[in-house]
């Protein structure tokens, strides 16, 4: 099995991940809505479901007995 030939410090591991970070998440505009939502995402609005300025789920209406 292969070893290391030197130990690699915690110091020295942790200075190698800080550049690993997470990225903020880039927001759009719907042109349809203008509602704000993440980028390749459907997203809900007043009980519909919107993707791409399109409806994709109409929203239920509430049946009156």
């Amino acid at each position: 099995m292969a070893h290391p030939k030197s130990k690699i410090s915690k110091q020295r591991k942790r200075k190698r991940r800080t550049h690993y970070k997470a990225a903020v998440p880039t927001v759009a505009k719907c042109t349809t809505t203008g509602e704000a939502h993440l980028y390749h995402r459907a997203y809900w609005l007043d009980g519909t479901m919107y993707y791409r300025g399109q409806v994709v789920i109409q929203a239920e209406e509430e049946l009156e007995d």
